[in-house]
């Protein structure tokens, strides 16, 4: 965010903290079998290939609560679009979450699916077209 505050982060921060409650994991310490992904990368991905029991904590899961949940997924996700004119509201959350007859639509692409380390290694590939890696030692001489 960069030092910038708005209605809008605080709707993106909720919608974080609302699939981290559901997936039981922290989106800051996700990991996930290797891939850079963030934890909203990885709902994002479960949303679209329609794998949601996949994102939600065992602890939690009951098949009577199942429109609950893929519902607060589904917030979740709306809150936490790229773009922040495209995430709805605080007034909107209240409405969204205390009514069920409210529809929902579709969401977006969330900001931030991939972790930092890997957006700056596909940088300097797009920017250099090819690249290699190179380790280096560094040795310090102290004298007695």
């Amino acid at each position: 965010m960069q030092g910038l505050f708005s209605e809008k982060s605080d709707v993106f921060s909720f919608g974080v903290l609302l699939l981290e409650i559901v997936s039981g994991r922290q989106n800051s310490s996700f990991y996930d079998n290797g891939d850079s992904l963030t934890l909203l990368g990885f709902a994002w991905i479960q949303w679209t290939e329609h794998n949601i029991s996949s994102l939600i904590a065992p602890g939690i899961y009951d098949p009577s609560l199942d429109k609950y949940i893929l519902r607060c997924i589904h917030i979740g996700l709306l809150y936490v679009q790229e773009f922040a004119a495209d995430r709805p509201t605080m007034a909107a959350v209240i409405s969204m979450l205390n009514s069920e007859i409210v529809d929902l639509p579709p969401p977006r692409k969330p900001a931030f699916i991939l972790k930092q380390n890997m957006l700056s290694s596909l940088s300097s590939v797009k920017s250099n077209g090819l690249s290699s890696l190179n380790s280096v030692t560094i040795s310090g001489i102290r004298g007695r």
